[in-house]
């Protein structure tokens, strides 16, 4: 008996760490292969973009999109948006009659939205998949973009996310589509959140004005398995109930955790079935961007608009734990869209406004911080002992991480970016508006 009971635990753990490790260290989804904006890339560079140090290739991407590149083996995938104009005097009143800001937003008469595939080596664009047309789609916000959520695959299918819109799975040797689904949240400004696999399961969080859930889909067929609701939101008015963070899974003391930030709340739940583990009601925050980061224990979550904080949750609770669990908050600086990072047992950030903080992730004490030219919306990376962090106007500054502020080199290319970098094999891809480059030694 007891032989068999330590046989099913020893199960246990090997199912747990196959649906949270990576089968591979390819960049296969956001923030890559750990979701942590971590690579096992050696022999990065450190400057580019002068006369002695050019660009491996450039390409113009065509249409619209924020979503950051992924690469399986040797192609990269990302998503894009071509849109067909309403005449002018229709933007207008079609704005209006959505009760958004004429200057603030967008709108169209259609979108279609597509996969683009790029070999890595060259450069060359191969395939530009189309998945689907939206006609009168929603306005979204003049920032945002309608192919911002990142793609993710399994290394046979790519599965592209475009909010209300639309998800797609492609298989990625034909390019043909297997299923589409689609969840008609009111986004209100356009979608975020990127999707997550675990094991089977395609896992998308739909937070919007009007509805908040976190659904799981079937990955072979787009079959709904489960549906769950997101904890109650005390807001007056419904866009205060609005989130875009991309969730994160962990193994933690012998569970699989999906963590997902929502407005006002941290939530942990089963990714097999939905089911929470915990709750944490955080600050009254909404439009929660960044994806949180997990580390010796503890989550850490930016709680979004209009004072962000930083909070470390532990993550071995059960039930509602908002009296119990929170280690620490972190009210100064803290990011509005890029997601933190972890390097050693420091935490790193950078706020939209440039401020970019380094703090002990034991207690949340500040080490240092410093102010970086522009704004900010990528999300920083970290491999071959480099922190890499780009600004909207395609600054990147090299720093070295460690208890004092150490910068490497800056780095600048031409192009707004939104999208965060990725890397392939020893190359950074870094994708601007309209072009997407590989930078090499």
């Amino acid at each position: 008996m007891r032989i068999l009971i330590r046989m099913i635990a020893i199960l246990s753990i090997i199912r747990i760490a196959a649906a949270v490790e990576p089968a591979t260290t390819e960049w296969r989804q956001f923030r890559g292969p750990f979701a942590s904006g971590h690579a096992t890339a050696n022999d990065l560079p450190t400057t580019w973009g002068s006369f002695l140090e050019p660009y491996k290739w450039q390409v113009s991407i065509p249409g619209q999109g924020w979503s950051s590149p992924i690469v399986v083996s040797n192609r990269i995938w990302l998503t894009t948006a071509e849109t067909t104009a309403l005449p002018e005097s229709k933007v207008v009143q079609k704005l209006v009659d959505n009760g958004q800001g004429i200057t603030d937003y967008q709108t169209h008469q259609s979108v279609t939205l597509y996969a683009i595939e790029v070999d890595v080596a060259s450069g060359k664009l191969l395939r530009k998949l189309e998945l689907f047309t939206v006609d009168h789609p929603p306005p979204i916000h003049s920032n945002n973009s309608y192919a911002s959520p990142t793609p993710i695959s399994d290394g046979e299918r790519l599965y592209c996310h475009f909010g209300s819109l639309g998800t797609v799975a492609v298989e990625l040797v034909s390019g043909s589509i297997v299923w589409k689904k689609a969840f008609a949240v009111d986004d209100m400004t356009g979608s975020g959140s990127s999707p997550v696999l675990v094991s089977d399961r395609l896992i998308l969080v739909c937070d919007g004005a009007d509805e908040q859930f976190v659904v799981g889909l079937d990955k072979r067929t787009g079959e709904v398995l489960w549906k769950t609701d997101r904890p109650p939101i005390e807001a007056k008015e419904n866009f205060l109930r609005r989130a875009f963070s991309t969730p994160l899974v962990i193994a933690h003391e012998g569970r699989t955790q999906l963590l997902a930030a929502a407005a006002q709340w941290l939530v942990s739940y089963d990714p097999e079935t939905g089911a929470e583990w915990w709750r944490c009601r955080t600050a009254a925050g909404y439009s929660v961007v960044p994806q949180p980061a997990f580390h010796n224990g503890h989550v850490f979550v930016c709680t979004g608009y209009m004072k962000p904080e930083l909070w470390a949750i532990r993550a071995d609770g059960l039930g509602d734990v908002s009296s119990s669990h929170v280690a620490w908050t972190h009210s100064r600086q803290a990011p509005e869209i890029a997601s933190p990072i972890i390097v050693d047992d420091a935490i790193y950030f950078v706020s939209s406004l440039g401020v970019l903080s380094c703090l002990d992730t034991s207690d949340g004490s500040l080490r240092w911080q410093h102010r970086l030219e522009g704004s900010y919306a990528a999300s920083p990376i970290y491999a071959d002992r480099k922190l890499y962090v780009t600004n909207q106007a395609g600054l990147t500054t090299v720093i070295q991480p460690g208890h004092q502020y150490t910068e490497l080199a800056k780095n600048q290319l031409f192009g707004e970016v939104m999208a965060s970098m990725a890397i392939a094999t020893n190359a950074l891809l870094l994708r601007t508006d309209p072009i997407l480059y590989c930078i090499q030694k």
